[in-house]
């Protein structure tokens, strides 16, 4: 069992210099994210589609590995826990931990289902095409117990726990529970990145991190953009429903939304160049993670993870956040 968090740091470089000695237990679902790059000139004989001359192809760490990928950036050590395929893609996705000195220890490997690679075709600037190998149906019950038995391990040595839930079939409804229960009884905080098969399932959780779109269709209730009064009518009956200990939404262009039950916060999102969100999610989680196992107060928990997602969306693709230009950044703006 790790320590016991210290007071939350006092000052910024006191702060990321902390975040060097958590460990994060991330579960949920991992993936490869693959890119073929090529030059397309001419339509196929065989098909009115565009032939693509490869030029290029490069393989990411997507989901629940990205999020690992984020947290290694800030400083922290991630655990994986995950269910992989035995199969190319999984030999393909440990490598890539491999090479990025990620752990595995936590990945289960299972004959019975592939590991989820999605293959990007681009040309001249433009996805021509997307390819998704993968299953979304539940763990067998040898996988579910595998996974609950790799998580029962990791756990003594996690000071926070990720829920990192891509609707994949990895996690339910139950193990959510007993993973929540588990933690709790271990004094681990729980952080929660959620899409909408198991939206209602993590009840007691520490913080719950939707977006706009997941927050309408997990609860399924509609509110326009910015009608605030609409948002916190929904993260009122979120509450209700999941008793989490804060809830942060991020809104986009908008910023962010906090409440840890002290009153709405809303948080504008920093002016930037935006030329991609991919990712900015998997960043804003990892920020939220960290800050809460040190017991950051809301306000400035919500302050840095909001910037990080927004440095983030600057540049091409899905990249971890880059741990000093944060540091830089959030001194200038003076978010603790």
């Amino acid at each position: 069992m790790p320590a016991a968090a210290p007071s939350s740091p006092a000052t910024l470089p006191a702060l990321f210099t902390a975040f060097n000695d958590l460990t994060v237990l991330i579960v949920g679902d991992v993936m490869v994210d693959a890119y073929v790059w090529g030059k397309a000139a001419r339509l196929s004989p065989e098909a009115p589609v565009p032939v693509v001359n490869v030029t290029r192809t490069e393989q990411r760490l997507g989901g629940a590995a990205n999020v690992a990928l984020n947290v290694q950036a800030l400083g922290a050590t991630p655990l994986l826990c995950a269910v992989i395929g035995d199969d190319a893609g999984g030999d393909q996705l440990l490598q890539l931990l491999h090479e990025r000195h990620l752990p595995a220890d936590g990945l289960v490997r299972s004959a019975e289902r592939p590991t989820t690679v999605k293959q990007r075709i681009l040309a001249h600037g433009q996805q021509l095409l997307r390819i998704d190998a993968e299953v979304e149906t539940d763990l067998s019950t040898a996988e579910d117990a595998a996974l609950a038995e790799a998580y029962a391990q990791l756990l003594d040595r996690a000071d926070v726990v990720i829920f990192e839930d891509y609707d994949k079939g990895v996690l339910n409804a139950g193990r959510i529970a007993q993973f929540i229960e588990l933690a709790r009884a271990k004094g681990v905080p729980t952080v929660v990145d959620p899409k909408k098969r198991n939206f209602l399932a993590y009840r007691g959780c520490t913080l719950f991190k939707p977006n706009l779109k997941e927050l309408r269709e997990g609860l399924k209730i509609d509110f326009a953009d910015g009608d605030n009064a609409g948002l916190e009518r929904a993260v009122q009956v979120l509450r209700e429903h999941l008793a989490p200990d804060m809830v942060l939404v991020t809104l986009s262009e908008r910023g962010v939304f906090c409440d840890a039950g002290q009153g709405p916060i809303y948080l504008p999102a920093h002016v930037r160049a935006i030329s991609d969100v991919s990712g900015a999610g998997d960043t804003v989680i990892s920020i939220a993670a960290l800050c809460v196992a040190l017991e950051v107060a809301p306000t400035s928990m919500a302050a840095l993870a909001n910037l990080g997602g927004g440095l983030v969306c600057e540049q091409v693709g899905v990249v971890p956040i880059e741990k000093t230009r944060l540091l830089q950044e959030a001194e200038a703006s003076a978010v603790l």
